[in-house]
């Protein structure tokens, strides 16, 4: 009894444990960001070398695992997964990957919670989403995006004391000083582009929600990574003229590009997708903080990055908006399925209603009801699978 427990509670832990894995994973990227654009290595170059090797390694996992149930190309499958390599990757972390060399990495792990926002109001502007401002969880949804973005003004206007929690006195970059002063005079220019990558990556998720419903999703992620890394690598070779850009030693330039590229981008999305098969996208969403925590606590110790009341503040409002989002929309879907699932169950029962007329000796009509039994197939039909539900 007690071993069946324990077994319970082991399994209902790997869909937690493994989204601990994949935002600590997640995490790394900056970091690994910060150190090979420390040793010269081009930005450009390095998401062009990321999004090949995430190729490489995603495209035998969509041969191998969706041979049967992937459906042939089309034009617009094709023109979605060119958008979705463009929004989410070549266009997006280029962008991203510049606010990052401008600011820190705590500063864009920080930006990139107002993405649900974000999408949330891209959604809205579609008509893919519905206000609902009367409702609590329209409520929430809105208060929750308004705290997010005053969260990024914030962190990019309002610097505050210097708050010194440690010191390790290690610093990888080796020029802090220099790294500092960027910092301070490409403050603004580096949350421009920070806001405007999280805005790319806005409508990348949007995208990426109508291809996941005709398309399987390593076939999907395989062909958003092929987009991208034919897109990244055109835009490198136009930017970077030079060939010696592009070399590659045993340092941390490979390093970096293996790292992202083939366990962040390709084995991570691969275990993101899993969890959310089992608990839905709002259970993977709700783990992002736990990026950010990570990327301040490693550019703390090891970039020797400096944390600020502002930073602080600017967090903790766009974390509170980012669950006000998340709790809004997980209360709406379960509102729906509640209505769905009550429409389903009445349909059986009028089916199963059978009307029989008939007239009297006396030639008057009289009418008679007779409820039939409800078949088991029947009563199956009208159920609303979790499947079904369009998730965001």
């Amino acid at each position: 009894m007690a071993s069946g427990k324990f077994w319970n509670v082991m399994t209902g832990l790997k869909p937690v444990l493994a989204m601990v894995v994949v935002q600590v994973s997640l995490g790394g990227i900056n970091i690994m960001y910060k150190l090979a654009k420390s040793d010269g290595m081009s930005m450009k170059v390095l998401i062009a070398y990321r999004y090949i090797f995430a190729a490489a390694f995603t495209v035998p996992l969509a041969l191998i695992f969706d041979r049967k149930s992937r459906q042939k190309m089309t034009w617009m499958i094709f023109l979605q997964g060119s958008l979705c390599g463009l929004f989410g990757g070549s266009l997006g972390q280029n962008l991203y990957a510049e606010s990052l060399t401008l600011t820190s990495a705590t500063f864009a792990a920080a930006m990139t919670n107002i993405i649900p926002a974000m999408a949330f109001v891209l959604a809205i502007v579609l008509r893919m989403e519905r206000l609902a401002i009367g409702t609590v969880a329209g409520k929430a949804k809105v208060l929750g995006t308004l705290l997010s973005i005053s969260g990024a003004l914030v962190l990019t206007f309002y610097k505050g004391v210097e708050l010194n929690l440690w010191s390790t006195n290690i610093n990888l970059l080796h020029h802090g000083a220099a790294t500092s002063q960027q910092s301070s005079n490409d403050q603004v220019l580096g949350s421009i582009l920070a806001v405007v990558a999280c805005m790319c990556f806005a409508v990348w998720l949007i995208i990426q929600a109508k291809i996941s419903m005709v398309y399987p999703s390593y076939s999907g992620t395989a062909l958003t990574c092929v987009c991208a890394a034919i897109q990244s690598v055109v835009y490198a070779m136009c930017a970077e003229k030079e060939w010696s850009a592009w070399k590659l030693g045993w340092n941390i330039r490979l390093l970096t590009v293996v790292y992202t590229g083939v366990w962040a981008t390709g084995l991570m999305v691969a275990i993101m997708s899993w969890a959310a098969r089992l608990r839905g996208p709002l259970f993977v969403s709700s783990f992002y903080p736990l990026m950010l925590v990570t990327v301040a606590i490693l550019g703390s110790l090891l970039l020797d990055e400096q944390l600020y009341l502002g930073s602080i503040i600017a967090v903790v409002l766009i974390v509170v908006g980012l669950y006000g989002v998340l709790w809004g929309k997980g209360k709406e879907m379960k509102q729906n399925a509640q209505v769905d699932g009550a429409k389903s169950s009445t349909e059986p029962e009028l089916r199963g209603i059978v009307i029989e007329t008939s007239s009297s000796t006396k030639g008057k009509p009289t009418a008679t009801s007779t409820i039939c039994p409800i078949q088991a197939t029947d009563r199956g039909s009208g159920a609303v699978s979790p499947a079904a539900v369009v998730h965001e």
